[in-house]
């Protein structure tokens, strides 16, 4: 039997949560060079997984299958497609660099004092969510990928809630408080939409007499499995709502600027750069490969809710004057093309969709990181409590100006490439949502660069003029994000040739090509 490589990428991180949990309590140090060495360790696994992906070989690849529940039709199944290789890659890249940029995070409160962050658990809780997250984005049986999908949410809840952001202007008992209900918040949506996944999978499997993904939707394919109209659309709204959950889609957003404003940096780009990124890959593998007709026509109503997303979230983050809701808000913008470039239902859109997945997940966590490291110099998340950065820690005010520009799609930078590609395609059938659209990049341009005015520019601060600059710790973390924003920027073909297959066969499912541009014959 080869060697189980997807099984051993989402294991190393499993075993390693574990061990980092064990160490003994006062070997704080050794915690987190052991979650960092084992997050390496998972990087190059997935470096190894999409070295050997062949974008021209077979649709799921590296795949394993075990019986595991037999009873009821359960295996292990597992297998990786050319969006799945792509977004594990991102998993694995960005987890080493959450680790260092929370180094400190778990940290003792104050120099001699008992009250102890547990700093084994920070480490622990991380790989265990990158475990499932990557577990999730193998699974080809639906019950496997239901378990990790919902299970990733208690390693989340205890991140939010147990490992708060220290600069709260209200004192300790109302971060308390706050980071309690940013937590529950966070839970309760996302297992609300879990059991309404739950009801459309157990229905599944009395429609389709299995779990495999791939044997549902040969059998839709080839027409031995023929599921009634009403029962089909029923089942993509039981995974389309917790998917949209996840995504997070308007209405379902209100948990995420809670969770990101009341979570340390790094846990905020972990839920946004990762964990969120299952919702929409989601509705790729499952949404319009199960249900194609439903998906079809649910088109319209979802087109909308993503356009309210896109034009919502950038207003309000216009508004915000706390840098981490901005970015919160900023995110929910994003999350609006993505899900309109998966539903345009042209080549173009779902490549830009899948691109701006890879490209959304380094953008924001450079742009987060970056800013936490600010907040923890200042010990305020509020805009106005700065000004004159950038005389004071020029390389840091740098950095920031990229992050932003990248959240703004500044031509150049990765994100440009990915939106581009999703405004083109969502163009081509439904122009008037891709006019509208184009708006929200008008809306990023205003609250990125206010935002870095208010900050970075004007009198320096007496409360900034003696801001550090970027350490060495965080420039190892800023410099390899910016880097791969201007090479994604300049050279996305790496990414879209592994895509675009994947993007091909999905096509194919929902029985879709892309719309010919209507040309006047010459006269």
């Amino acid at each position: 039997m080869s060697f189980p490589l997807l099984t051993a990428t989402a294991a190393l991180p499993a075993i390693g949560a574990i061990a980092t949990a064990a160490v003994p309590a006062a070997q704080r140090t050794a915690a987190k060079w052991l979650a960092l060495l084992v997050s390496l360790a998972t990087l190059g696994l997935a470096i190894t997984t999409l070295v050997r992906f062949d974008p021209d070989g077979d649709r799921y690849q590296l795949t394993e299958s075990h019986p595991w529940i037999a009873e009821f039709g359960v295996r292990y199944e597992l297998g990786v497609d050319g969006i799945a290789v792509a977004l594990i890659a991102l998993t694995a890249l960005l987890i080493p660099f959450i680790i260092l940029a929370g180094w400190h995070d778990a940290d003792p409160l104050e120099t001699g004092s008992r009250r102890w962050r547990p700093t084994q658990g920070f480490f622990a809780l991380i790989l265990a969510v990158e475990a499932m997250v990557i577990l999730s984005f193998e699974a080809t049986d639906v019950f496997l990928f239901y378990i990790f999908f919902e299970a990733m949410l208690i390693p989340m809840y205890f991140l939010i809630g147990g490992f708060g952001d220290r600069a709260h202007q209200h004192g300790e008992k109302v971060a308390s408080t706050q980071r309690s209900y940013a937590a529950v918040k966070f839970l309760l949506y996302n297992l609300v939409g879990g059991l309404i996944m739950l009801a459309a999978v157990i229905g599944l499997y009395v429609v389709a007499g299995n779990f495999s993904l791939q044997e549902i939707a040969e059998a839709r394919a080839n027409g031995s499995l023929d599921m009634a109209t009403n029962t089909e659309r029923w089942l993509f709204l039981g995974f389309f709502f917790a998917f949209a959950v996840k995504a997070p889609l308007w209405p379902l957003h209100t948990w995420l600027p809670n969770a990101m404003g009341e979570a340390t940096a790094p846990v905020a780009v972990l839920i946004t750069a990762v964990v969120d990124k299952v919702g929409t890959f989601a509705m790729l593998r499952f949404c319009l490969q199960l249900f194609p007709e439903a998906s079809e026509w649910a088109t319209p109503v979802i087109l909308v809710l993503a356009l309210i997303s896109i034009i919502y979230g950038a207003l309000l983050a216009v508004g915000q004057r706390d840098i981490k809701r901005l970015v919160a808000y900023a995110s929910i913008s994003h999350f609006g093309f993505i899900i309109m470039g998966i539903f345009a239902m042209t080549s173009q859109g779902q490549s830009g969709a899948t691109l701006y997945m890879v490209n959304h997940g380094i953008s924001t966590a450079a742009l987060m990181l970056v800013a936490g490291f600010l907040i923890s110099r200042r010990g305020s998340r509020l805009i106005a409590d700065y000004g004159g950065v950038q005389k004071v820690a020029p390389v840091l005010a740098g950095t920031f100006l990229i992050g932003s520009l990248a959240t703004l799609s500044l031509p150049g930078l990765a994100p440009f490439v990915s939106e581009f590609l999703v405004l083109v395609g969502t163009f081509a059938r439904y122009p008037v949502i891709g006019i509208i659209a184009t708006f929200g990049i008008v809306l990023a341009a205003l609250y990125t660069l206010v935002l870095y005015q208010r900050t970075m520019t004007g009198p320096v601060k007496a409360e900034v003029a003696a801001m550090p600059d970027l350490r060495v710790r965080e420039l190892v973390v800023v410099a390899p994000l910016v880097a791969l924003l201007i090479f994604l920027g300049v050279y996305p073909k790496p990414v879209t040739d592994i895509v675009n297959p994947a993007v091909k066969q999905t096509m194919s499912d929902v029985e879709q090509k892309d719309p010919q541009p209507e040309v006047e014959a010459a006269k």
